[in-house]
């Protein structure tokens, strides 16, 4: 790691208060006359609710229950703070969106051993609309990415530790004392991934993906550590020591942490569903405790509500999207949108708030896609390979059930591997200093112009991502692309 410890973190800070500038501006508005707006109109009011009966729903005529608490009550955890209006709706999003950047910068700089690339990192999340509006809303996309992201970070310094602990070990002589390489003790930033995606598994279930993805990732570094170290079967000494222990951390735990999640739901009396074991004829599984049984019936419903959430063929929804729409943002979604205001000088302005990945960043995702898999498979660049685990635990899975409704803030948790694939591509541009002076300033004035390139586009799209009052022309200037209307 670079040597510069606490001149990282003084940068790191600083952007994570420019993010929280940006995400806290106005954080009140827009409001539909004082309500949530968009899908606030479903979360908003559950977590009140939880709020108001210690922690569950308890509402079995209102059907929309569709996802697991943590969200939400994180949501309520805001209400409680500043009350029911927008701003005690919206202050969890925006203190996610901005702990997403401090964590950024410290992600960026861990995988490219550079404090500046980390700062680029952070600039880049500041700036891609997506995550600022998303940061903006009282929805629950932006919370999982929160997990995820801190979970991704979690395991680089657990494989950062254990090649550490390897090379300790190669340096006492160790290394070939049994043909399967030494024990590793126990790891605990893997066990704080475990933890972490337990709780991105209770904001929506999706989360499972990245259980796999990840558990899969850990495995496999333990075993590229194993070789370089000197282990002679390092695929069978990662199985016998490694295996185990990450299942539990990276499996079982999250399993316990998401039923843990449902602590409340378990010690009301009145949550949806909670004595369906005793009310309903069909929930079989009488093996189990009724309560459990009552719970595996809720989600079964659940499951139930998202497997048959698909688009009726005369009837779309305006704004739905497919998942190979969303790397490069081709069809965003429009939150709010409000004519005939004042405002912006003239007699009648626009206020919008528009779902909308800055296109210098997306526009880019094929691309860096395709460079990070050539660099992954060609090179065996492991930081390529990582951003490509986490970009597609969160993208491909959307391919399986393509009948199904699906929207663009369904790709919030992609934001952060997108900057993070550029960010290596930048420190490529930018070269090291043994590339020579000449070569060094030229990809400096190049990543430089780039990000430039970034900050005046976001600059640009300030308006439709925060519903300032604008001109119809001014509106309609925003709309690049036919798809975007």
């Amino acid at each position: 790691m670079p040597a510069d410890r606490l001149w990282s973190w003084l940068v790191t800070l600083a952007l994570t208060a420019v993010a929280a500038l940006v995400r806290l501006w106005e954080l009140g508005s827009p409001t539909d006359d004082g309500t949530p707006v968009f899908d606030e109109k479903h979360y908003v009011p559950q977590a009140w609710q939880m709020l108001r009966n210690g922690g569950y729903e308890d509402n079995p005529g209102y059907e929309l229950v569709a996802h697991p608490p943590v969200g939400k009550q994180l949501i309520a955890l805001g209400e409680w703070a500043l009350g029911y209006n927008p701003w005690g709706w919206r202050i969890a999003s925006a203190l996610a969106g901005t702990l997403m950047v401090l964590l950024i910068v410290r992600i960026g700089r861990r995988m490219t051993r550079s404090t500046m690339l980390g700062a680029f990192a952070g600039v880049l999340l500041i700036c891609d609309g997506l995550s600022h509006v998303q940061s903006r809303v009282g929805m629950l996309d932006i919370f999982q990415a929160a997990f995820v992201l801190a979970a991704f970070a979690c395991l680089l310094v657990d494989r950062d530790q254990v090649r550490g602990r390897l090379a300790t070990v190669v340096a006492e002589g160790r290394a070939e004392v049994s043909t399967w390489g030494p024990r590793l003790g126990f790891r605990w930033w893997r066990f704080s991934a475990g933890l972490l995606l337990g709780l991105a598994c209770g904001v929506k279930w999706n989360g499972l993906y990245y259980i796999v993805a990840f558990g899969l990732l850990s495995v496999f570094w333990d075993v590229l550590a194993r070789r370089t170290a000197g282990v002679r079967r390092p695929w069978v000494g990662a199985l016998v020591r490694d295996t185990r222990p990450a299942l539990a951390s990276l499996v079982a735990l999250p399993i316990t942490v998401y039923f843990a999640t449902w602590f409340n739901w378990f010690a009301s009396e009145t949550a949806t569903d909670r004595h369906a074991a005793l009310t309903e004829s069909d929930v079989g599984m009488a093996f189990l405790p009724d309560a459990l049984r009552s719970l595996f019936y809720y989600h079964l419903n659940v499951l139930d509500f998202h497997t048959g959430l698909s688009t009726p063929a005369n009837d779309p929804h305006p704004w739905e999207s497919k998942p190979w729409s969303w790397p490069m943002g081709m069809r965003p979604m429009l939150y709010y949108y409000e004519s005939d205001v004042p405002g912006c000088g003239r007699e009648t302005c626009v206020e919008a708030t528009m779902l909308l990945g800055t296109p210098a960043m997306w526009w880019l995702a094929l691309p860096v896609a395709g460079w990070a898999v050539w660099r992954a498979t060609s090179r065996m660049d492991w930081r390529y390979a990582a951003v490509l685990v986490g970009y597609g635990a969160g993208f491909l899975p959307w391919f399986t059930n393509l009948d199904r409704q699906m929207y663009y803030f369904y790709a919030t948790p992609l934001a952060p591997f997108l900057v993070l694939g550029i960010v290596l591509v930048l420190g490529e541009i930018l070269g090291s200093t043994r590339g020579g002076f000449e070569r060094r300033r030229t990809g400096l004035l190049a990543v430089a112009l780039y990000l430039g390139l970034v900050v005046a586009n976001f600059v640009w799209l300030w308006p439709i991502l925060n519903a300032d009052p604008i001109t119809e022309a001014h509106w309609q200037a925003q709309m690049w692309l036919p798809s975007w209307r």
